[in-house]
């Protein structure tokens, strides 16, 4: 055998050893440029402390607020990245279920994913204590206070008793309920065709005169007036038999 058929021999399996050791270089390379999933989720929870914090720092009531950080799915091998920014998708808000994305910012590679998070606000409100037919007037028997999570539903709490006291159940209540806005709505004063007194207020000066309601009065709300004079107008409805009009 020549010379040049046994270096031939030798440059082969070192050829075939070099790829080798390539692929196993790349994949390693590959492997140490994923995201760190742990920090990734500790950035998303200091994220998620901060906000809720500044949302108890603006509640009409001081809150005990829990966060639940879900996981990321298992399936998604993402890339490092530089910069990752958590934010709240439009539509959402930091309340109940809901979720929160983290994108990168700089990478090699830009990626955007989703994780899901449960936030928990507790804090005292008024809970229903026997059932209340549709259409009843609320009275102080039919409430008591206990702690209760603000954010198990959307609609807000009713947390001062003088924001329902008197208002009327929109559906049935029951027993162990949480009052919140949209259960109870304003009750009925008056109905159309009433004779009711016209406040209008203005820069400077205040007039009242006689009308007759068009439409049925709901405390805060807007109501239909002919004047006596034939024209008509819209104005909040005060009590039983007062309208307010801005001129």
């Amino acid at each position: 055998m020549n010379e040049i058929a046994k270096q031939a021999l030798w440059i082969r399996p070192l050829k075939l050893w070099s790829t080798a050791a390539l692929c196993l270089f790349v994949t390693a390379v590959q492997a140490q440029a994923l995201v760190d999933e742990g920090e990734l989720l500790a950035q998303a929870r200091r994220w998620l402390n901060r906000s809720v914090s500044e949302i108890n720092a603006n509640a009409s009531v001081p809150l005990r607020m829990e966060v639940t950080l879900g996981a990321l799915d298992s399936r998604l091998r993402l890339a490092s990245c530089v910069r990752v920014e958590p934010y709240l998708p439009p539509g959402t808000r930091l309340w109940g279920k809901t979720r929160l994305g983290l994108r990168c910012l700089d990478g090699a590679a830009k990626w955007n994913v989703f994780v899901p998070v449960t936030v928990k606000a507790r804090g005292p409100a008024w809970v229903v204590r026997r059932d209340v037919a549709p259409g009843a007037q609320l009275v102080e028997a039919d409430l008591m206070q206990t702690e209760v999570d603000w954010a198990a539903e959307a609609s807000p709490i009713v947390p001062d008793a003088a924001h329902w006291l008197g208002q009327v159940a929109v559906r049935a209540l029951t027993t162990g309920q949480a009052l919140r806005q949209n259960m109870v709505r304003p009750p009925q004063v008056f109905q159309a065709g009433a004779q009711v007194r016209v406040l209008a207020q203005g820069t400077g000066f205040q007039i009242s005169s006689d009308g007759q309601a068009l439409s049925v009065g709901v405390v805060g709300q807007l109501a239909k007036i002919r004047m006596d004079n034939g024209r008509v107008m819209s104005g909040t409805v005060l009590d039983a038999r007062t309208v307010k009009v801005e001129i």
